[in-house]
């Protein structure tokens, strides 16, 4: 038996049904190939006939006669994990309506508040079978979100969880998020309320004319914060989408790490974390166009330097444009500005690095960047 190499192209991943038939018809070969989270106990017939050599099986439901077969001609097959919230093998990012599913019973209801349960409890029992499944569903999550953005140009934007709807901060947020969208760009943020809900608002809100930003900050403003009901909040947030029906697309990566928080309704792609470290500097480097940082506090002042090293010593290549927006914020209140400037002295980040005064200069800033 050859051994199954341990990596393969983006190309030779299987992750539907319809790519699955796709391949194995006309006696197509499943060789080296890799089939991802797919329920494959309709498809006996063509397992027991199609070549498998060095293919690898991610949590692909089969047959057992199916799944004899399969390993017997040189495959690996890992089994589905039984009794578990979520799926460590999917193969796509999450959609906010299968984060959300049930949420008519209720926030605890929905897969999101059930996996955070689930994540907790693992901890707690020190399972190291539950440690392996997170590492697992991260890296899957991961290997989904970097085939989403190839050749996308991503603009990161960090902020507070703590900014309330019906505020013009929460506004001028959302503005931001636009302005970002229709200039072509991709809108990642850490997917969570706040400043991260503003900005994927935004950007789902691109399309329409500008009035509909209106309407829909007048309808969240009802519900100011996920405290003290996810329930009202989420719904709300789902009463403009149901309103406004496809709307544009952003990502955004939020944690269960934070399960306090839950993750927004206008991100179309949600990549979630069980590892918050992973999921913050996943999300800083994917940011290839650059990142804003509205006001925020200990979180966003982490980011800042969280993105501040590489550009630094250019680790990831050429710095990327840092925006820092709220001068009084970042030089009295947090004063950050003065040590990043004082990093970026004499250095190539030196001339991508800005302090701006307000949220609609930043735009701006970012375009005489090349942002």
């Amino acid at each position: 038996m050859q051994p199954t190499p341990l990596h393969a192209s983006h190309d030779r991943e299987i992750e539907s049904l319809a790519e699955f038939d796709e391949v194995v018809s006309g006696g197509g070969s499943l060789a080296r190939f890799r089939v991802q989270a797919i329920d494959l106990t309709d498809r006996t017939r063509d397992l027991l006939s199609v070549d498998t050599t060095g293919a690898v099986f991610l949590g692909c439901p089969m047959e057992p006669v199916a799944a004899e077969r399969v390993r017997a001609s040189g495959a690996l097959v890992f089994p589905p994990v039984p009794g578990l919230p979520l799926d460590p093998y999917r193969g796509h990012l999450y959609s906010p309506d299968e984060l959300f599913a049930s949420l008519d019973a209720g926030y605890e209801a929905t897969p999101d508040a059930r996996a955070y349960a689930w994540f907790q409890q693992a901890k707690a029992d020190g399972d190291i079978f539950a440690s392996m499944v997170r590492a697992i569903h991260d890296d899957s999550v991961s290997d989904a979100l970097d085939e989403l953005l190839v050749g996308v140009r991503v603009v990161g934007v960090m902020g507070g969880h703590a900014m309330a709807r019906g505020t013009q901060a929460y506004a001028g947020a959302a503005r931001l998020g636009r302005t970002l969208a229709r200039s072509g760009l991709m809108v990642a943020t850490g997917g969570g309320p706040g400043a991260m809900e503003a900005a994927n608002l935004g950007a789902y809100a691109a399309p329409f004319d500008d009035g509909m930003l209106d309407e829909a900050l007048n309808i969240l403003a009802a519900v100011p914060s996920f405290t003290p009901s996810v329930t009202d909040w989420a719904r709300s947030a789902f009463e403009v989408r149901g309103r406004w029906p496809s709307g544009g697309p952003s990502v955004g990566i939020p944690t269960w790490f934070y399960g306090h928080e839950p993750p927004n309704a206008f991100a179309a792609h949600t990549a979630k974390y069980f590892a918050n470290a992973t999921r913050e500097d996943g999300l800083l480097a994917r940011s290839n166009a650059g990142v804003v940082f509205l006001p925020g506090a200990a979180g966003t002042v982490q980011e800042i330097f969280d993105n501040a090293t590489p550009n630094y010593y250019e680790s990831r290549g050429e710095p990327t444009p840092m925006v820092l927006v709220d001068r009084a914020h970042w030089t009295e209140k947090y004063p950050a500005w003065a040590l990043l400037k004082s990093l970026a002295c004499e250095r190539a980040m030196e001339s991508r690095i800005a302090l701006v005064d307000r949220i609609d200069d930043a735009p701006e800033a970012l375009k005489h960047f090349g942002g």
